[in-house]
């Protein structure tokens, strides 16, 4: 395994049109490409290449895009698009075409690096790996990076779960992004303004797999949305939770009922003039006002919910209520 690689951003590749066989025209335009290289490339001249590029309003087209919003605020939407990404603006862009127009990324983005993969063969002799990027925001963090959207030829992700490491401790999670790290990697030479949507990454043979075995691509990469933690912006799990008819992702399990009723009570406590007592898997709520007790019940309904658990109001008197914690979301 080598301890050093080389990037390479590939100059002279001209513009990408609609029609354009983009796998003749990389290979013809990559000089002195060797078997175990990975060619990385923008999902915008796939997209240019498929046609994927219209003069339209932007918004129409994000929609279009949509499979489901995550988050929106203001004129930003997150949105998980149909391939499953979760990009903001659902991976449409606006940079690097006509004033005017859009692109959007392409219909298989693990297709197309396939495809790219086997026109270097055929015409250059060369078993390389092949990724697709686009560029990502990160949660948490400020910025943006390219990620791959579509790979062929190399695993996007390498497991090390139950390998040892050199103080003889057990990994259990660990699993390197290993197409995403190439992604952000080539990025650095190619960037953004320089018009080089091509670079070529050499010294990771070791990742690129036989001729003709293309594995499972970048879709290897998409997390599970039942595995999601964040899959809504905070705003859209409220609205989520109001509603109350669609499961959330973690639905029992994660605390004893108990410790759901405690937390409920705790969600209730600075709302003045009211109290709480528990008794069992009922909660009752009583203040003078008449109207405290309710708004508490709600609040107790929508923290219940979130943690998986439906809730049942009951009028106890003129002053007091009583919620029950009565079935289990499946």
């Amino acid at each position: 395994m080598n301890a050093r690689i080389d990037i390479e951003a590939v100059d002279g590749i001209r513009e990408i049109r609609p029609g354009d066989n983009l796998g003749q025209v990389l290979a013809a335009g990559i000089d002195d490409l060797r078997d175990g290289d990975v060619v990385v490339v923008t999902s915008k001249v796939v997209s240019k290449a498929a046609g994927l590029v219209s003069r339209m309003d932007r918004a129409r087209a994000i929609q279009a895009e949509t499979a489901t919003v995550v988050a929106r605020r203001g004129q930003t939407t997150i949105a998980r698009t149909r391939h499953g990404f979760v990009l903001a603006a659902a991976g449409v862009d606006a940079s690097n075409v006509q004033v005017g127009w859009v692109v959007w990324l392409p219909d298989d983005p693990d297709v197309a690096a396939r495809s790219l993969r086997q026109a270097f063969l055929r015409r250059s002799g060369v078993n390389v790996g092949v990724v697709v990027t686009d560029t990502a925001g990160r949660a948490w963090r400020l910025g943006q990076t390219d990620i791959a959207v579509g790979c062929a030829g190399l695993r996007a992700l390498l497991t090390l779960a139950g390998k040892v490491d050199r103080f003889g401790n057990l990994l259990s999670v660990t699993a390197p992004a290993i197409a995403d790290e190439i992604a952000a990697a080539a990025e650095l030479v190619s960037t953004k303004l320089a018009g080089r949507p091509v670079a070529v990454v050499r010294g990771l043979s070791h990742h690129v797999l036989a001729a003709g075995v293309h594995g499972p691509g970048a879709v290897e990469l998409l997390r599970p949305v039942a595995e999601d933690m964040f899959g809504l912006g905070s705003r859209e799990a409220v609205e989520a939770a109001v509603a109350g008819d669609v499961a959330p992702p973690f639905a029992t399990g994660e605390l004893s009922l108990d410790a759901v009723i405690g937390r409920c009570r705790d969600a209730c406590a600075n709302l003045t003039g009211l109290t709480c007592q528990v008794a069992g898997h009922r909660l009752k709520l009583t203040a003078p006002d008449g109207s405290t007790q309710w708004r508490a019940a709600e609040r107790v309904r929508i923290l219940a919910w979130g943690h998986g658990w439906r809730t049942e109001t009951r009028a106890w008197s003129e002053s007091a209520v009583v919620v029950m914690f009565a079935r289990a979301i499946p």
